[in-house]
């Protein structure tokens, strides 16, 4: 029999793009609803003109076809993920989505019965001064519930965003942006419906849904037999409204209980059919046969990174196996990918996506033994991701034989009108201080905003620097043996930048081969006896003309190409200010 997940439709990769494409659905129409109360705050009637543009959209063959068969899919899928997920234990943020997410059909039932259901049944208009009036006058308990379920649908809808873009390279561009978005779109939507419910609160009781009240029959003036058959008809419909909605609540309810039956009688049933999972500190954890490599270290108490949740879209839970190699599954696609991308050594598997049939032995290739504050689960506020980014590096020269004369104070009084000038000079343009190495400074671009941006920052910095020097040297013309000269390298490219350190000695910097291509610049410059040595891609992406300016080409160590670089005197650093 073919597995399910050698059959391209039905593989966890597209499963999971399903999942994710009929969440992106329904938030489009959450979206859309919100956005429709907001418009209250303009006016009934611009909310009610709204809303024929929403169920215009929503309430066509096709947009019904998508909105609830995004409803189904997404159901189903995540039952089964609850189903396939082996273990409880998980960080905090996951185990708040699954609970919003199952909290969500049991809060939006009853309105979707009171609008969609209920008008279609008891043939009625949901219009808009007909729903405020009975969530707000009628049933303000009814309004409360709805404003929570609004606020909970809206949460884990933004919440799965968020850990679906977080780790896209122009996503902290925007984040700012959607996140004020996300926080005005609720508060404005909740702000209408206030809006609109206060104002009918002051108005007398209109006719809504065909009764008009004060007659004999409360139908229209119908009398008799007529007024008769109309309420048995209406009665009727009640009762079938009634039903749809137990039916829904029934239906919901017992698939959650089957998903949790089933994982029970799973549970019972892998007892006696276990394997042992080994951790380099000796820890050996039982877990039946079909778990994942991080589900056995949360279950054990064992630290484990899973940035991404463990779904497979990074590689930060990777770990090496030193024994049982030969008998783990090959890796599905997901796994595949992620492991081509980091090009993984073999015998390194994804922990989320491992799930071995024997005996093994692992090493988590992330996770700090020694750092015994980590609790179970815990994810690094920033873990590390790879991000275009500008460095430079910046060196006084010569500094050794500038400081045989000087007093140990005088030295470090130099060091920190230095240290001064550089932080000031980064700091201004935009960049951040990364970190001083005795008389030398690291500074990162481009941390927000755009690399070409980044790139031109980090030349005006450069150039800050050259000239602050300067006045430094004719204010202690008479104190120093010789003027400060600095040496400043500039590269920009890929870096893994993220909190590296341990314990409170942790701070945000960067590492990879641009950070060490941009500190051999600032030796080349120092070499080449000149102030700033730039990369060639650094120049083009500030867009400065560098016709007239020097360059070669020079081999870096690690690096199968020579780098061409621009060799700029301390007298054109002014250019770039």
């Amino acid at each position: 029999m073919t597995s399910i997940d050698t059959v391209p439709l039905l593989s966890e990769r597209s499963l999971r793009r399903a999942r994710l494409i009929s969440g992106l659905v329904l938030l489009v129409f959450v979206t859309l609803h919100l956005a429709n109360h907001a418009l209250n705050l303009i006016s009934l009637d611009a909310a009610e003109k709204g809303r024929l543009w929403f169920t215009a959209i929503w309430r066509n063959p096709v947009g019904t076809v998508l909105l609830y068969g995004s409803v189904l899919v997404h159901i189903a899928l995540v039952m089964r993920s609850l189903y396939r997920r082996r273990t409880l234990v998980m960080p905090f943020r996951e185990a708040l989505q699954i609970i919003l997410g199952i909290l969500i059909p049991l809060l939006i039932i009853e309105h979707v019965i009171a609008t969609r259901i209920s008008s279609q049944i008891m043939g009625t208009q949901d219009v808009y001064a007909f729903v405020i009036r009975s969530l707000w006058i009628n049933s303000p308990m009814s309004g409360l519930r709805q404003s929570i379920a609004l606020v909970v649908v809206w949460t884990h809808g933004c919440i799965g965003v968020h850990f679906w873009l977080r780790y896209r390279p122009w996503y902290y561009k925007v984040a700012p942006f959607l996140l004020t978005f996300a926080i005005l779109l609720p508060v404005l939507a909740l702000l209408g419906f206030a809006s609109t419910g206060r104002i009918l609160a002051s108005e007398p009781p209109q006719s809504s849904s065909g009764y008009v009240p004060g007659t004999s029959t409360g139908y229209g003036g119908l009398k008799g037999d007529d007024a008769e058959y109309s309420f048995a008809t209406t009665e009727v419909r009640k009762e079938r409204v009634q039903m749809t909605k137990y039916a829904l609540y029934g239906g919901f309810a017992s698939t959650l209980l089957t998903v949790f039956a089933m994982r029970a009688r799973r549970s019972w049933r892998e007892r006696t059919d276990q394997i042992e999972i080994r951790y380099p500190e000796g820890q050996i954890v039982n877990v039946p046969r079909g778990f994942s490599v991080l589900e056995a270290s949360r279950l054990g108490g064992i630290p484990h990174y899973a940035v991404c949740g463990g779904k497979g879209r990074c590689s930060t839970c990777r770990v090496q196996v030193v024994e049982g190699l030969a008998s783990l599954p090959k890796p599905e696609s997901t796994e595949l990918t992620t492991l081509n991308r980091i090009n993984a050594d073999p015998g390194v598997r994804l922990a989320c996506q491992l799930r071995p049939l024997n005996d093994i032995s692992v090493v988590p290739l992330l996770v700090p033994t020694t750092e015994g504050t980590l609790p179970v689960g815990s994810q690094q506020t920033n873990p590390g991701r790879e991000q275009e980014i500008v460095i430079l590096f910046c060196d006084i020269r010569s500094f050794t034989m500038l400081t045989e004369a000087q007093l140990p104070y005088d030295i470090v009084f130099l060091l920190n009108r230095y240290f001064a000038i550089v932080g000031q000079a980064v700091e201004r343009a935009g960049g951040r201080l990364d970190k001083f190495i005795g008389d030398g400074a690291m500074a990162l671009f481009g941390l927000r905003g755009s690399l070409e941006d980044a790139c031109r920052n980090a030349l005006k910095a450069a150039a800050k620097i050259v000239s602050e020097i300067e006045r430094l040297n004719d204010e202690l013309s008479t104190e120093l043996s010789m003027p400060l000269r600095v040496a400043i390298g500039i590269h920009s490219g890929p870096a893994i930048v993220g909190a590296m350190g341990y314990g409170n000695v942790k701070n945000l910097t960067a590492i990879g081969d641009t950070v060490n291509v941009a500190s051999r610049l600032e030796a080349i410059a120092k070499e080449l006896d000149s102030t700033l040595v730039v990369s060639e891609p650094t120049i083009q992406l500030a867009g400065s003309d560098a016709a007239d300016l020097e360059s070669q080409e020079i081999s870096i160590r690690g690096r199968a190409e020579p780098l061409r670089v621009y060799i700029i005197p301390q007298e054109l650093t002014a250019r770039f200010v």
